[in-house]
């Protein structure tokens, strides 16, 4: 016999949670209770314990978000052209949303069942009984109407693509979404010398201009006490970054790197650069397994292009997985070409989304591209042939 149970706390989970996601710590209670301490204040989470004859086989992790004009799009400021595609787009998704994933990252951190014991259909069908329960919930405790439900962030290869039937009977369109930025480590790179050996010569030089530039401003990692001194000037330069994105679902609270290291310890860094002892930047990893994963930063504009405060994390990111023996950085989405001139290379991600209006449904995968413009970049070959 299989069935569902929905969790609205983490300290509810049963105890055999962790032992079925040891491989991501984006599904592990530590991370899961850093976010639920200090989670963006639109973003409600539940989760969902998937049992064969009541024994746990499966987990997702679901997010209500509520969305609203000024969290999607904050302060950069548009032509009338587009503020009018913004109020079209707003009007049509304003309000709540169900999303299986995690908004806060990009990737599949949601979704996991053990395929021995459950077959992929069926569990599925399980997540999405869930999900209508949860939607019915919110409806009769709340009064609140969920807008569209969305399965995010699966690259092409992953499995969940052959379930064509599941998608088409619950009338969930896919969509291509911004590629996932993430750079192999060559297992030759054993230093940063071998990385910048393996260089060609612009970017080389690229890589030396860079470290020039950045002048006598020096990096170091924050302690957990360091992170909770800093906490203002991290939010502060955080948001210097975040309200310069184009479309944006929410907004970190100034408590969120502190939750993180408390929780996560080690697998959480939090690296500050600083000009005569004054915070000018930062940049944030999770270590997860093999692959080490960037997450948010931020940074003093005005030594944003004077120092190249940017490129110099990237390739500072770099030098950490290679000393640390990871395989993988996940640079995530956005700034495509920068990203690619360190090594990253673009892996296409899709989603699967369906709002509750059966019209605007039917023209969800236009809309979506109002959201998830496609950008024109050109991608770049750092390394020698």
């Amino acid at each position: 016999m299989k069935s569902f149970q929905i969790y609205y706390t983490v300290e509810s989970l049963p105890k055999a949670w962790n032992s079925i996601v040891a491989h991501d710590v984006f599904l592990q209670t530590s991370y899961l209770k850093a976010l639920e301490e200090a989670s963006p204040k639109n973003i409600q989470f539940f989760y969902v314990g998937v049992f064969k004859n009541d024994v746990l086989v499966g987990i997702a992790i679901i997010q209500r978000v509520q969305l609203y004009l000024k969290d999607m799009f904050r302060t950069i400021k548009v032509s009338c052209t587009k503020e009018f595609f913004r109020d079209v787009v707003s009007k049509i998704l304003k309000g709540n949303i169900l999303v299986a994933g995690n908004l806060t990252h990009t990737g599949q951190h949601s979704l996991f069942f053990q395929e021995e014991n459950i077959a992929q259909h069926e569990y599925l069908k399980l997540i999405f009984e869930a999900l209508e329960t949860i939607k019915s919930d919110i409806k009769a405790k709340q009064n609140k109407t969920i807008r569209a439900i969305m399965f995010k962030d699966y690259f092409e290869e992953d499995t969940i693509h052959l379930e064509h039937n599941f998608f088409k009977i619950n009338k969930l369109h896919k969509v291509t979404v911004q590629p996932n930025m993430i750079m192999p480590i060559d297992e030759k790179w054993v230093t940063m010398n071998n990385y910048i050996s393996a260089l060609n010569k612009k970017y080389k030089s690229r890589y030396k201009r860079a470290k020039t530039k950045l002048g006598s401003i020096t990096c170091e990692e924050l302690s957990l006490e360091s992170i909770q001194q800093n906490s203002k000037k991290l939010h502060q330069l955080y948001l210097n970054v975040s309200n310069n994105a184009k479309f944006n679902t929410f907004l970190l609270p100034e408590n969120h790197f502190y939750s993180l290291k408390k929780h996560l310890t080690n697998n959480f860094k939090v690296f500050g650069y600083y000009l005569n002892d004054e915070l000018v930047g930062f940049y944030t990893l999770i270590l997860n397994a093999t692959t080490l994963e960037t997450y948010f930063l931020g940074y003093d504009s005005k030594h944003q292009y004077n120092n190249q405060l940017y490129l110099n994390m990237l390739y500072d990111m770099a030098k950490f997985a290679i000393e640390n023996n990871f395989k993988n950085v996940v640079y995530a989405r956005t700034a495509m070409e920068i990203k690619s001139s360190v090594g990253a290379k673009a892996k296409t991600m899709q989603v699967y989304i369906k709002h509750t209006n059966s019209f605007i449904n039917a023209l969800l995968k236009q809309i979506f591209s109002l959201m998830n413009p496609k950008q024109n970049w050109e991608e770049r070959h750092p390394f020698k042939a």
